[in-house]
Formats: structure tokens, C-alpha cells, sequence
């Protein structure tokens, strides 16, 4: 049998005020709909819970015995529905989403203070990651979306492609490739340039736009992350290939170059859960991203 948690509950609003009329009033229904609401509690318990008569209410002696403990239990109820509330705001105004690290730093750190401005109740949990880690994350359910590069695509996931970026070589202002405004894959040929591990999606992408000519180049170092090859490239010590988006994390005494003779490029996507809805907040902030994207 399901428990009657509104008969209770009017149980003991007539039991705590003592009056019919002032216990529809505290529940906020009328005196009839609270009538039967206790016909229908004694009813199902098969006992008479209140007596009621033109001059005054009063509880059965079988009521009296029952009303501590239900009044006890409808408080740990209450407590507990008062938690899971709490629990249930608390999610909606938290917003976890992950995002390739070129791309947080070159447009996040802009959006992210507009985008509170409009939601000041949200925090916001960002996930600066690499491509497998922010494919893991969402497949977990840690993060309602992520923006990343498009590889293969995945059944359990939606990517939608929203933004395709070149690749540029970066090369000190006093490099004698700097007086020219386009490269060919030809100029890089016995150079020495610093390149991202081996792991890294980026890398993939660079040695399959350059081809047969990468084999030809020098590859002095390799590197885990963008900022110390960039460091490599600040002290003269090469040239590197990255998206464009890491030109803001360049120093002032560095340049970039396109290649003219090759299309060398990366397509930028959100990727979500299948089945997952993005919330609202979500939503908002994935439109500023996109128009951030496409106007950069």
C-alpha cells in the first residue's frame, strides 16, 4: 500500500492547530478538501483518527499513540526533501564543460566574465584539456558539452563542427623567413622546429598536411604542450607549426606565417553525450563561443 503523506500531513496540521478551518488555512486548501483527506487516511487505516464535533476537534486515544512517531517522520521527510532541493539548485547553478586549451585561452577568458554577467548565480567549472580527455569526460557525464578537434566519429557521442582553423609557422621577427608574408613547405626544408609529442592530435594532423616534405625537416625537439615549444621558438632556438589560436599566447618578438601551397588546417566541434540535453546556461554559452569562433 502507498503512504498517504498528504493525510498524514493533515493529520497533524489538525492535530498541532486544533481547528479544521485554521489546518486548511496553514496547508493552503479548503476546509472540505482537507475533510477528506483525513476520510480518506482513516479509511485506508481502517481506525477513526479524529473526532470531530460542532464545538471542538479532538484524537482518537489510537491517534494520540501514533502522533509523535508521525510527527517525527514527516520531519525527517521534510528534512530530506528540503536536502535533495538544496542538492537539486546547487546542480543547476553549476556548469562543467570542457575545452581545448588553445581555445579556453584564446576566447574562454573572455566569454566566461560576460557569460556570468548574465547567469550571476552560476559557477562554472572548465575543463582545459586534451582531445582524449575531454572525449572521456563527456562520455562519463562530467561535462554537459566540449569543444574539441572533429577526429573520428563516435557512436555514443553528437559533434557538430562549428569551426575550422588554420596552422601557421611561428618563427622569431628576426628570422629570415619573417620578410615574408606566406611560406611554402619548401622555405622549412633543413631547419630545425620543435614539434608536440608524438600523442598529440595536433601532431597528426602537421605530419599528414606536410607530407613527404616532413620528412625533409629538422625536427630538433619535441615537446608536450604549445607553451614550451613556443618558449623554444622565443630563444631562437626553432620554428614551429601550431592552430592560429596560440598566437595570443605568443611573445611580442614572434611572428606567424601561413603556408600558402598547402591547406593546413584543424575542425573545431562540441561534442556531446547522446541523449543528454545541454542546459540552458549551457546553451547560452556555447552560442557565445560559436560567435566568438566565427569572428575571430
Amino acid at each position: 500500500m502507498r503512504t498517504d503523506y498528504l493525510g498524514l500531513e493533515a493529520f497533524v496540521a489538525i492535530a498541532e492547530l486544533g481547528s479544521f478551518s485554521r489546518a486548511a488555512a496553514f496547508l493552503n486548501i479548503t476546509p472540505t478538501a482537507l475533510s477528506h483527506r483525513i476520510k480518506k487516511l482513516e479509511a485506508d487505516l481502517g481506525v477513526q483518527m479524529i473526532v470531530r464535533t460542532t464545538r471542538e476537534v479532538s484524537l482518537t486515544k489510537v491517534a494520540q499513540g501514533l502522533l509523535p512517531t508521525i510527527r517525527r517522520d514527516l520531519g525527517r521527510i521534510s528534512e530530506s526533501y528540503a536536502k535533495l532541493l538544496e542538492s537539486g539548485r546547487s546542480t543547476e547553478e553549476r556548469l562543467a564543460v570542457a575545452c581545448l586549451p588553445t581555445v579556453a585561452y584564446s576566447h574562454l577568458s573572455t566569454i566566461l566574465p560576460e557569460f556570468t554577467r548574465e547567469y550571476p548565480k552560476m559557477t562554472v567549472q572548465l575543463y582545459d584539456q586534451s582531445v582524449a580527455r575531454i572525449y572521456d569526460l563527456i562520455e562519463k557525464g562530467e561535462v554537459e558539452f566540449g569543444i574539441t578537434i572533429v577526429t573520428a566519429r563516435r557512436w555514443d557521442l553528437d559533434i557538430q563542427e562549428i569551426y575550422t582553423e588554420p596552422y601557421l609557422v611561428l618563427m622569431r621577427k628576426d628570422h629570415p623567413l619573417a620578410e615574408k608574408e606566406q611560406l611554402r613547405r619548401e622555405d622549412l626544408i633543413g631547419l630545425p622546429f620543435v614539434r608536440i609529442s608524438t600523442q598529440s592530435t595536433n601532431r597528426q594532423l602537421v605530419d599528414e598536411a606536410l607530407g613527404e616534405y616532413g620528412e625533409e625537416m629538422v625536427w630538433r625537439y619535441e615537446v608536450q604542450n604549445p607553451v614550451m615549444a613556443l618558449n623554444l621558438v622565443s630563444e631562437g632556438a626553432a620554428l614551429t607549426v601550431l592552430p592560429a589560436m596560440t598566437k595570443i599566447l605568443t611573445w611580442k618578438n614572434l611572428v606567424a606565417r601561413p603556408l600558402s601551397d598547402v591547406r593546413m588546417s584543424r575542425t573545431i566541434g562540441v561534442a556531446t553525450r547522446r541523449g543528454s540535453p545541454v542546459s540552458p546556461p549551457g546553451l547560452r554559452l556555447l552560442q557565445m563561443i560559436e560567435t566568438s569562433l566565427s569572428n575571430s
